[in-house]
């Protein structure tokens, strides 16, 4: 008969195998957590910074006087053609200056500074320096109005090519701890940062924003707001040598996993039976696995794909909900008190959530990201009502994942308890024979044992993932991730995906049904113990039939 690897394997070529395995683990946590350069012959190795880097921006105001702000455009504020500016607004009132003809300019990057497309991403939070003032306090449920033009160029005398033009409102949410008497005159309120901006590619060097806050009495625009004295934005990009090391490790791991991939479906087809679920699902993982390697994004440094970022999130979901589908299969394939196997409708109360899940994903993103393909200025968390959505949907999330996992272990459990039921048979075979299964059953605890790794690091990089994105936008949660967490994990898939498909393929070595009982000095009274010979029961392992034998019978 013909076994799997897993269990064909010599010891000491597994622990090889493992070995080089484990490695490769600690080469892809090292590739993201230490940056190495040739400098004088030398290589210094350093602490590496997280995958993204924060800039802070603060506004310059410009004077716009044009009787017509429309054709006004792009105001500069500082270089070539820098636009007339005021240090503050009290210096406006001697100049008659209205709050129409003030314009917030922002420059990215700052002065001497290029932009790349390695930097993948551009996410801006905004920050209002409001001052208190008894005649001009913020009212109750205030809502600012900003009319946002965004523009962009590739060289330093080339003119501004507009990109986005939008009114863009904004709740504030605005708290003065001082009591508001005359002597408190001038402190600043303490506002929670908005979102602003996101755009799902860096083509470009240059960005210009020009914010204005028209006031219109008649229509309650920008009333109530109090005096707002200075617009300061923070900048969130992808580091240039991050995106370098995570497009290297794509390169390098697509064709890895493809060649795996092809080589053991090669194995299964080659076969007299045909291909039991188990054996599907594990090929389908390592195709889910190829789609998330495959690096597309090595065509955002040369194109301005703005939905780079909606096409990634739907990658990875694809993958999210292909990981989780396959580890309830593969517990619920070594499961005996379950009497419908090799049929992926038996899985439809486990598998049919994660599918809703990931539906409930896709919607989720498609009306923040989606959106943002026409308007960056765009976001959930504006409203009352989104925010409490998104932070609702982050929330549950989080809980159905921990769920998910704590019913993973259960099913590990039953599984474990399944297998210990029938090594009661065990002591009445030869000893040889008995070692054989103990080392089987040894093998595939321990295979168990690294999916349960394995799925709680996926669940709490998808927490830490959903954090780390999500405190931007709410404020006063911040959550400090290193490049070697997303590296590791990364390299962790690819390496659990790899090493089950190349274990699970069928062996090359072949017996005969009376070698293979001869060798082992057994009887066919003791394989009948733990296997059954009935032909739908044929599997991938020996522990896969004798796990069966009950629902078989």
């Amino acid at each position: 008969m013909a076994g799997a690897i897993i269990e064909n394997m010599s010891t000491k070529k597994l622990c090889v195998v493992g070995g080089i395995l484990l490695a490769l683990q600690v080469a892809a946590f090292l590739v993201g957590g230490l940056v190495g350069f040739l400098k004088q012959k030398t290589i210094l190795f350093f602490p590496a910074p997280g995958p993204t880097t924060a800039v802070n921006y603060l506004s310059v105001k410009c004077v716009d006087v044009r009787k017509n702000h429309h054709k006004a455009k792009w105001l500069m504020p500082w270089g070539l053609n820098q636009c007339d500016k005021i240090r503050d607004i009290e210096e406006a009132i001697p100049r008659e200056i209205e709050a129409n003809d003030i314009v917030f300019s922002v420059h990215i990057p700052l002065p001497n500074m290029e932009m790349s497309p390695w930097f993948q991403f551009m996410l801006f939070i905004l920050q209002l320096d409001i001052a208190f003032k008894l005649n001009n306090q913020i009212r109750e449920n205030a809502e600012v109005s900003m009319d946002v033009s965004l523009a962009y160029r590739d060289d330093t005398i080339a003119e501004w090519t507009e990109m986005a033009h939008e009114r863009v409102p904004r709740k504030l949410k605005c708290t003065f701890n001082s009591p508001k008497t005359p002597e408190h005159e001038g402190r600043y309120y303490e506002c929670d940062v908005l979102p602003f901006m996101e755009i799902g590619s860096v083509a470009h060097k240059y960005y210009l924003l020009n914010i204005r806050l028209p006031v219109n009495e008649k229509k309650k625009i920008n009333v109530g707001i109090g005096e707002v004295k200075d617009i300061r934005l923070v900048g969130i990009h992808q580091n240039g040598g991050f995106t370098k090391v995570w497009f290297a490790m794509k390169t390098f791991l697509t064709p890895s996993i493809f060649i795996i991939m092809v080589w053991y479906w090669r194995r299964i087809t080659m076969m007299s039976r045909p291909p039991v679920l188990l054996e599907k699902v594990i090929f389908a993982l390592g195709i889910s696995m190829t789609f998330i390697n495959v690096p597309v994004e090595w065509f955002s440094i040369g194109f301005d794909w703005t939905w780079m970022l909606l096409f990634g999130d739907i990658r990875q979901g694809v993958f999210y909900a292909m990981l989780l589908s396959f580890w309830i299969i593969f517990c619920g394939e070594h499961m005996m008190d379950q009497h419908e196997r090799n049929h992926i409708s038996g899985y439809w109360k486990q598998v049919g959530p994660i599918a809703v899940g990931s539906f409930c994903l896709f919607i989720f993103d498609m009306c923040e990201r989606g959106v943002q393909l026409t308007n960056p200025f765009y976001s959930i968390w504006t409203t009352d009502v989104g925010t409490e959505l998104a932070m609702a949907f982050i929330i549950v999330a989080g809980i159905c994942l921990c769920l998910y996992f704590l019913f993973l272990c259960f099913m590990v459990f039953q599984v474990f308890r399944n297998i210990s039921g029938k090594q009661s048979s065990l002591p009445a075979m030869s000893k040889v024979r008995r070692l054989h299964y103990e080392g089987l059953i040894f093998r595939f605890k321990f295979l168990m044992l690294i999916t349960l790794a394995c799925a709680a690091m996926t669940v709490i990089f998808f927490i830490v993932s959903q954090v780390t994105e999500g405190h931007w936008k709410w404020g006063g949660v911040t959550v400090q991730v290193n490049s070697a967490f997303f590296t590791g994990i990364y390299g962790m898939w690819n390496l659990y995906v790899f090493a089950l498909m190349f274990l699970y393929a069928p062996s090359h070595k072949n017996y005969g049904e009376d070698q293979s009982n001869g060798d082992l000095g057994v009887h066919s009274g003791e394989e009948l113990q733990l296997t059954t010979t009935v032909t739908h029961a044929d599997g991938p392992t020996e522990i896969y039939k004798l796990t069966r034998k009950e629902a078989q019978e």
